[in-house]
Order: C-alpha cells, then structure tokens, then sequence
C-alpha cells in the first residue's frame, strides 16, 4: 500500500540530502500539455549525482512513497503526472544535464538524463557529428524522458526511435541500487539487455540518469521538396521510389492532408505553402548523401521528373537553399499547433503495416461517419507507418460539444488500427491516458510477462505508480 509525501516523510527526506535538494512543487510540473489533468505532487526532488537518486529512490521504497519521474513535461499521455492516488514526490533530474564525454573516433557522446535534446544536437554537431533524434519539443525535451518513451519523432525511417540510438544506460533502480550500464559496446551479449527493458518502461522500472549515444555522419548535401500526391497509395509508391533512388538516404517522408492545410489557413495564415491552390495530399521527402554520391538536390530532381511521368505527383517544390528548406519544414511543424488551436475531440497516435495505410485511411473515415459528421486531420511519418489520426469538430463547433463522443470516435479508431494489426501507440507511449488501450488491445503474454517483471523490479510499486500498468 503506497503511502503520501506527506510533512513527516518530506522533513526526513530532506534530512539525508543536500541543501535545497527539495522544493515545492511548482505549476508547470503538474500541468501536461493538453491539459486534461491536474498532477499531485507532496515536492519536487532536483538531485545534482546519482548517488543522490539512488538516495531518493531508496527512502521512497523504504517509506512506500510512489516517485513520478519528471523529464521536460512534454509528454502527451500523462506519464509525468499523478492526477490521483496517494501524492507521490516528483523527481527531476534537470540539475544532471552534464556531458560526461565525447568520443569521436566512436561516433559516441555520453549525456546525463537532464541533458535537452537541442543541447546534445549541439555536443555532437560540435565534433562534427549528428544525433539524428528530431522532434518539435526538443528544445525542452530532456534525454532522460525521450529514452524513457522510447521517443520515435521525423528521422525514425532513417536512423530509428530512440532506443536505436543508445549504446548504454546507468539507471537506479526501484530497490535504490544503480545499475552502471553506461558502456559504449556495439556488442555486448552478457545476458539479460536492462538497457532495452528500460527504455521505453516510462519510468516504471527505474529511472535513467545517463546515457551513451550514438552519434552519425553529418550528411555532406540535403534535399527537401513538397510534393502533390494524388492519394496515400501514390505516395507510398513514391516512398519506394524514393529508397529505390538513394537507398538509405532518405531521412524523412511526410504525408500532409489537405484538412492540416485548411487548419493553417484558419489559425496561422502566416505559414506559406509554397504549393498551388490547396492539395489534398502531400509528402515532405528529404534526403541526405555523403560526400562522392553526387548531390542531394540532383537525386531529388530525377525522383521528381520520374515521378511525374509515373502520375503519381503533379506539382511540387524543391528547395534550394537552408531557408527554403525552413519553409518546408515550417509547413509541417506549424500542423501539430494549429491543430492544438482548432481544439481535437480525440488525436491518435497509431501506427500501421506500410500496405495497410491506404486501405485504413477511408475505412476509419467511413466508420466515424457513423457516429456524426468529423473534420479529419489524417498526417505524419508515411515512412515508418506511424499516422496522427486526429479527429476535429466541423466549423462552427467544438471539441466540447463532442466530450460524450469522446470515448467512441477513439474506440472506433483503435479498434480498426488493431484488426489491422497494427499500434493504438506508436510513438507516444502508454503513460495514464493509454492503461485502458494496453489492457484491451494488449497480446495477454506479453501483459503477463510486463506485470512479471514489474512486481520482481518494483514488489511496492513506488515507480511511477498507474503509468504503463493499472
């Protein structure tokens, strides 16, 4: 039985650890992006060492206090806050945000968890590599919660999600002893791989305090269009075309619908779409070639020129410079807020088999038709079949006027991504909002084996109580 951070266990925590160690909680550590709830949280832990989690850790394990792992709070399914139950302690680790070492001859960089993305982008670029992993929170996100949801973002096709992108961990783990993974291996087959099993856990199994990452080449030429496809089915033969022309090179593959494009006219007419008129469906294709491939716009021409002639693009825009390709990509990144602006009734994050997608995308459509009338905003990463299926009021409504629908359009959705095989989470996690998805979507194995391993990690479920599992 979890116990409260209350006054008595705080005064004895705060007696074992350094000054100002803790702190009370502030409002933006019990808010979430879309704001459906409110967190609980008796103070803020901000350790400076690992030894200083693994303190934090055991005192709440001794104690039964729950810990709720706290990165940048910019996740989108309520992991890093606890709207009820027992108040937990937060834990923040923004006060370890250190590079511990940049090895370039490895291609390696290791970061504490606390490290922002933007700021490990700028530790590789300063040796002159690339840490590919690229997302619209990353000048907030922190390392420690991108690996802990095994974040994914727009260059998954190229380079993977983030577990595919970290050599090594240390963590503490839930009994408050550390486990000093931080080895810089390509290959290390010693067991057991606790470095996967939490990653992506959400800090359920433990908490991540540093990181050994894999660093890349920075490509030695870029290209970037936006292309008019005729349909999804279209832009999936042009995906192929596109592999086919620079295999491995193609960093990113965008579908944009027409209804993100209406969203931008409505909310933010000051975003250009460097397109005529208002296509129904778009790719934003990039590629990156090393030195002694020729140049990246040139392969980019050829895909465009055949892809013309194949039918299966009939208008586009190649950029020719850095702030060209910054109008591109501002197209794609100003969707999501816009989107925010108009007000969702229910958003998506699904993934499916590649040949699925053009078959779900007017299927789901046809079957929300059933329960009313919907704006639907169908885009995201084509390439690795991961779709923000998100679901809109039409013009003069709300997204309020829609809560007791709520439950039903995400059913609707969720139940046609499973009968085809695929995720009801691709990249987002499962954190709180998605416990009721895991358990009804979930192969019953693997849940078994998840609640195994959780009650042998964590037998007093103190880490991130409610997240991941009931």
């Amino acid at each position: 039985m979890l116990q409260p951070a209350d006054a008595d266990f705080l005064t004895r925590l705060t007696a074992t650890l350094p000054e100002n160690t803790l702190r009370p909680a502030e409002p933006r550590y019990l808010e979430e992006p879309r704001g459906r709830w409110q967190g609980l949280a008796g103070a803020v832990a901000l350790p400076r060492t690992v030894q200083e989690v693994a303190q934090v850790v055991r005192l709440c394990g001794d104690a039964s206090v729950g810990i709720v792992p706290w990165g940048g709070g910019t996740g989108l399914v309520g992991g890093q806050i606890m709207p009820e139950g027992q108040t937990p302690l937060l834990l923040s680790l923004e006060r370890m945000a250190a590079l511990r070492g940049s090895y370039r001859d490895e291609s390696v960089l290791v970061a504490e968890a606390g490290m922002i993305l933007s700021d490990v982008h700028q530790a590789a670029n300063a040796i002159d590599l690339l840490f590919p992993l690229s997302l619209a929170s990353e000048g907030t996100a922190r390392l420690g919660g991108l690996l802990s949801t095994n974040a994914g973002g727009l260059n998954v096709l190229r380079y993977g999600n983030a577990r595919d992108l970290c050599l090594g961990i240390e963590a503490v783990l839930p009994d408050g002893s550390i486990f000093n993974g931080l080895k810089r291996l390509r290959k290390d087959n010693t067991g057991y791989d606790l470095r996967h099993l939490l990653i992506g856990a959400e800090g359920s199994l433990g908490v991540i305090t540093a990181a050994s990452l894999k660093l890349f080449p920075i490509p030695a030429s870029v290209a970037t269009a936006m292309l008019v496809v005729t349909d999804p089915r279209a832009a999936l033969t042009l995906l192929a075309l596109a592999q086919s022309r620079a295999p491995g090179m193609v960093t990113a593959f965008e579908l944009i619908n027409g209804v993100g494009l209406d969203f931008l006219a409505e909310k933010m007419p000051e975003v250009r779409v460097p397109v005529h008129g208002r296509p129904d469906w778009m790719v934003l294709v990039e590629f990156g070639l090393p030195d002694g491939l020729g140049g990246a716009e040139a392969v980019m021409a050829g895909l465009l020129e055949t892809a013309m002639e194949d039918g299966l693009v009939s208008d586009g825009a190649i950029a020719a410079s850095q702030s060209q390709r910054d109008v591109l990509w501002r197209v794609r990144e100003a969707i999501p807020e816009a989107n925010r602006l108009i007000g969702a009734v229910s958003s998506h994050d699904i993934s499916l088999p590649l040949s699925s997608v053009p078959e779900f995308i007017p299927k789901a459509g046809a079957a929300l038709a059933k329960l009313g009338e919907w704006r639907i905003n169908c885009f995201g990463h084509l390439g690795d079949g991961n779709l923000h299926y998100n679901v809109f009021p039409v013009r003069g409504r709300s997204r309020k006027d829609h809560d007791h629908q709520r439950d039903a359009v995400k059913t609707c959705v969720h139940d046609l991504v499973h009968a085809y095989d695929g995720s009801v989470s691709a990249e987002h996690g499962i954190g709180r909002l998605k416990v009721d998805d895991l358990e009804r979507y979930g192969d019953p194995g693997k849940l078994a084996a998840m609640r195994a391993i959780k009650a042998a990690l964590d037998p007093k479920g103190i880490m991130n109580p409610g997240a991941v599992l009931r």
